[in-house]
This record gives structure tokens, C-alpha cells and sequence, in this order.
């Protein structure tokens, strides 16, 4: 039977408005009342209008009900969104639990997130572990490569170094920090980084310190190992922490972050030493041993606070409500696919599925290409500028080493501040890669000293963002907290590696015009162009095959255990490049 009072369309939309009753606290009272009080019924005697007024009426009408509908539209809006936000709260108060996934079989997320709970948290975050990290990684690469500026400050001379006894001091350094990179990063997870980023770098600061009373050069080397085994966990150490607290595609910029410092450290630790060099004496020490000393003692007093600054994990930050900790577990966990712990604990199963993941693999060795690079700027800008500008003064020397680390700063930040932007990573190795090679071109092709200093500000923009990206990728590319820890040792293992070719780039004999060091980087860099484009093509095709693949016949009999440690072979998985 009709109901005159209220049409059809006026029955349908309280019918909407009563099914939204759910999502309301009970002590609200029913969403149809709210409308009703608002809109009241169309009286029943319209029906005896005339024609004309009853066309005016439904005229009317027809415009009221519009009105009517867009508000309501707009109340059940607001219902939803309070819906969301309860859904918010409970669902990832639960996925943070010890043993609950907060993603189905198939990796589509369990959890609701509220944007806005996670922007707090997020800018609370970097408020809290990013300054300290970057601060320590600073004075890290500073302490790595003070030993291009004792070079100009008289280093050689006083130790007594001929031919290529400066290459084999160099060379001493990354055969220690290759050989303990991975086993640094499993003692990182082991101890946990609130312990052992602050201990690690207390040791590699007083081996600096330690460098300043060498007197030749078998102490010169002795001292340098020490240095790389102190280093070693550093760099990945401190990217397995910051995968612990962000999402994928927020650690790419998060990384660049600290990595940015590599730069800086060369355009600062210029600076720095020409101001130590201005210095008559440091206590009994002269000319590029105050570098050393001056440097060290400042690293080891950073590394001190650092021990009351950093935390673990979310579960310890004393700086974290509970539902902060809940909300940062359970982020990181919506996206990793059959995981049920954020930190596992270390199985080998999961530390070869990190370091035999194709694209942990690729990455790496892209990354060892650009350390050839990267590394070889640290060491010997110094020496190419002195062959650009040979009559200008040491401290002038020093100075002009600046502006290229400032540029690649810049890009540093730049390509993962995008990548963050757009949740992509192997697109900006691609982009890179043609900078370093104008560079190098420039650098062969010309014998002009404003050309060949134009050209390193090419170079330092193309090679530092890799660092940040080169990790960004191997992490977001595994799923358990051990195969990230393991995936970002090898990349930087890797990396180190092409640290160690790079110091034996540039060799005197090829000075001043360097052709041999220039067309092995220029060859590196073309190489990582080429493989940057395999290696995004190659995850595409195969994220099509995964595509086909059937989940549920894929995990049929399998233990909780033996999916988890599928990883990255887990059938929902995609590659993220």
C-alpha cells in the first residue's frame, strides 16, 4: 500500500539512513530522526490541488528532494568516515599483536589507516631518529675520507708513501669493511641498533683518532683495517634500522636523508679541514695529523649522546604512546605479505632468500659500479683539483672540493624525495646514470680546467643518489625483518666492493689528465644505464607471470612457518621497483 506521506524515493533514502545506523554510538540517536526533523513528511492534502498547482508542487518537490538527498549524502558521509576511523583503531591495535598478519594470504592489507594518524607519526618519527643517524653517518664518511685531505696537507711526505703506497693504505680499509659488512648487519639485528650504531661508531671514532700518531706506513694500514671493521656496519646498519619504522615508499627519502651526508661530508669535511689547517697545533700535533685527531674526538662525543638518543624498535621508544607503537608495528607489517612478527628472529632460510632475491642481486652490483665512482670522488677530488688549479693554495684546493658535494647534495635529496612521491625507485637509477657519463665525456673530451671542474658537479649529481635508492630497493623487495637485514648487507657488501676498485682508479702514472680512472668510470656508469633498464623490464614481465600463478593451490600444505619463509617467493609477493 502507498504511503502518501512519504513517496517512494522518500521511503529509499530512509531506508539508506536507517541502514547507517550501525556505524553510530549507541547514545546517538537514529540517523531517520535526524532527517525527518529536518525534512518533514509532504502533507497529504496536495493530492487535492488543481493541475496546475499540483504540477508546481511536484516541481517543487522534485527540487526539495534533490536538496534533501545532497545532505543526506553529506550526513552518511560523515557516518562512514567515523566507521573508518573506528575501523582504524581496532583493526590495527589487533594486526600489531605478536602473531596476528595484518595482510590476507593474497597481500591485499587488513588494516585500515587514518592518513592523518600517520602523518603525526611519521613527522614524529623523523624528528626523533633521523637527526641522530644523520649526525653519526656524517662523521662516518668524514672519518673515511679526511684521509684525501691529510693527502694535500703534507700525509705522503711524512709517512714516506712512493708509488702506490697511498692506494695500498686506501685499499687496506675496504678489504675489512667488505669482509665484515654482512656479518656487521647480523650483529646489528642480534644486539639491536640502539646499541650498536652509538658502539660501532665510538670505535671507528677513536681509530681515527689513532690515525693521527702513525708514522709509517704499516701502522698507516694497521690502523685503516680497524677503521673498515669499525665502519662496516654502519651504513647498512643504520638502513635495517629506518626499514624497521617507515613504509616502502617513505624510506627511499628517509635513507637520503642520512646518505645526504656523504656529500656533505665532503663539502664540510673540506671546510673543516682547511679551519684545523689554519690551526698552529693541537696539543703536540701538526699540519694533517690535527685532521685526523680533531675529527675523531668530535665522533666520539656524538656517538656518547647517541646512546641515550636511539631505540631499537617501536615496542621500546619511550617517546611512543601505545597506540603510536601499535600504529608503527602494524604499518610495516600491512605490507609485508604471511608476516606475523616485525622482528623474527634469525633464520637462514630468510637470510639466503635475502641475499639471493634476483633483485637484491642486480641492485647490488649496480651499486658496486657506482661506488667505483662515488668512492673515487671522496679520495681523489682532492688530487683532481689540484691538477685543474696546481699554482692556487692548499686551503684554496681544499675550498674548491665544496661546491660539487653541495650539488650532489641536492640530488641526494631530490630523485628520493620523487621516488616517495611517485612509491618508485628503479626509474631514478635509470635517470642517473646519464649525468655521470655526460661528466665523464666532458672530462675525456676536453683539456679545460672550467670544463673538467664543470664536470664533477655532473658526476657528484648522478652518483650519490644511488645510495639511498640502491637500499630503498633491496628492502622494499624482500619481506621479513632478517632477509632486509641480509639484503641491505649484501647491496652495500657489494657497494664496498666497488669501493675498493676505486682505489686503485686513479693511479699516478695516469696523472694529471687521469684517462684511464675517467674511461673506467665512464664504462661504469654506462653499464649501470643498461642494467637499471633490464632490471625494471625483467620485474615487470615477471609480476605478469606471478599474475597467473593461483594462490590458494601455490600455499595448499604448507606450515605457517613454510610460508614465511617463502619471502619474496611467496606467490601473492610482487616486485616493487
Amino acid at each position: 500500500m502507498l504511503d502518501h506521506a512519504n513517496p517512494p524515493a522518500r521511503q529509499a533514502d530512509r531506508r539508506d539512513a536507517m541502514a547507517t545506523q550501525d556505524y553510530l554510538d549507541p547514545a546517538t540517536p537514529p540517523l531517520s530522526t535526524v532527517l525527518l526533523s529536518r525534512y518533514p513528511p509532504v502533507s497529504s492534502h496536495s493530492s487535492t490541488c488543481t493541475e496546475s498547482s499540483s504540477m508546481a508542487s511536484k516541481d517543487h518537490n522534485v527540487e526539495e528532494r534533490q536538496v534533501d538527498q545532497a545532505v543526506r549524502q553529506s550526513l552518511q558521509d560523515e557516518v562512514m568516515n567515523e566507521k573508518a576511523a573506528a575501523m582504524h583503531t581496532e583493526n590495527f591495535h589487533e594486526a600489531a599483536e605478536r602473531g596476528h598478519a595484518a595482510t590476507d594470504k593474497y597481500g591485499h592489507s587488513l588494516v585500515t589507516f587514518d592518513p592523518k594518524a600517520e602523518a603525526r607519526l611519521r613527522w614524529k618519527i623523523d624528528l626523533y631518529i633521523v637527526p641522530t643517524v644523520s649526525l653519526l653517518y656524517l662523521f662516518c664518511f668524514i672519518d673515511r675520507a679526511n684521509i684525501g685531505n691529510a693527502k694535500l696537507a703534507g700525509l705522503e711526505k711524512d709517512l714516506n708513501l712512493k708509488g702506490n703506497d697511498y692506494n695500498i693504505v686506501l685499499s687496506t680499509f675496504y678489504i675489512s669493511y667488505i669482509l665484515f659488512e654482512l656479518p656487521a648487519n647480523m650483529a646489528c639485528k642480534y644486539f639491536g641498533p640502539g646499541w650498536f650504531l652509538p658502539a660501532t661508531s665510538l670505535a671507528f671514532g677513536i681509530f681515527s683518532i689513532c690515525t693521527a700518531f702513525v708514522h709509517h706506513i704499516s701502522s698507516a694500514c694497521g690502523v685503516r683495517f680497524l677503521l673498515g671493521v669499525a665502519e662496516a656496519g654502519m651504513l647498512p646498519g643504520i638502513a635495517y634500522y629506518m626499514s624497521r619504522w617507515y613504509r616502502r615508499s617513505e624510506l627511499a627519502f628517509r635513507l637520503s636523508l642520512y646518505i645526504v651526508m656523504a656529500p656533505l661530508a665532503g663539502a664540510f669535511g673540506g671546510l673543516l679541514a682547511s679551519a684545523i689547517l689554519k690551526l698552529s697545533h693541537f696539543g703536540g700535533l701538526h699540519e694533517w695529523r690535527m685532521i685526523f685527531a680533531i675529527e675523531g674526538i668530535i665522533t666520539c662525543g656524538l656517538s656518547l649522546i647517541a646512546f641515550f638518543t636511539l631505540t631499537d624498535r617501536p615496542q621500546t621508544a619511550r617517546w611512543l604512546s601505545q597506540e603510536e607503537k601499535d600504529l608503527a608495528i602494524a604499518r610495516v607489517k600491512s605490507e609485508r605479505v604471511g608476516t606475523t612478527e616485525v622482528l623474527d628472529k634469525l633464520d637462514v632460510p630468510k637470510i639466503l632468500r635475502g641475499i639471493t632475491s634476483p633483485v637484491t642481486l642486480a641492485t647490488s652490483f649496480i651499486f658496486l659500479l657506482d661506488n667505483i665512482t662515488v668512492q673515487g670522488l671522496a679520495f681523489f677530488l682532492p688530487t683532481i683539483v689540484k691538477t685543474i688549479y696546481p699554482k692556487n693554495s692548499v686551503i684554496s684546493q681544499q675550498l674548491h672540493t665544496v661546491p660539487p658535494y653541495v650539488v650532489g647534495a641536492f640530488f641526494v635529496l631530490l630523485f628520493p624525495l620523487l621516488s616517495w612521491r611517485f612509491d618508485r625507485r628503479n626509474i631514478f637509477l635509470i635517470l642517473s646514470a646519464p649525468l655521470m657519463m655526460c661528466g665523464y665525456i666532458m672530462f675525456l673530451a676536453s683539456t679545460n680546467s672550467h670544463v673538467r671542474y664543470g664536470a664533477t658537479f655532473l658526476i657528484a649529481a648522478g652518483a650519490f643518489p644511488y645510495g639511498a635508492l640502491c637500499n630503498a630497493q633491496v628492502s622494499a623487495n624482500v619481506v621479513s625483518d632478517t632477509a632486509r637485514s641480509a639484503a641491505i648487507g649484501t647491496n652495500v657488501m657489494f657497494g664496498n666492493v666497488g669501493g675498493l676498485i676505486s682505489t686503485w682508479s686513479f693511479l699516478p702514472f695516469d696523472a694529471p689528465n687521469y684517462h684511464i680512472g675517467n674511461g673506467l668510470n665512464l664504462a661504469t656508469s654506462s653499464t649501470i644505464l643498461i642494467l637499471s633498464i633490464l632490471l625494471l623490464f625483467w620485474m615487470w614481465a615477471d609480476n605478469k607471470r606471478r599474475e597467473k600463478k593461483d594462490v590458494d593451490t601455490e600455499l595448499d600444505g604448507l606450515s605457517l612457518k613454510q610460508v614465511q619463509d617463502l619471502d619474496w617467493k611467496h606467490p601473492a609477493f610482487r616486485w616493487r621497483p
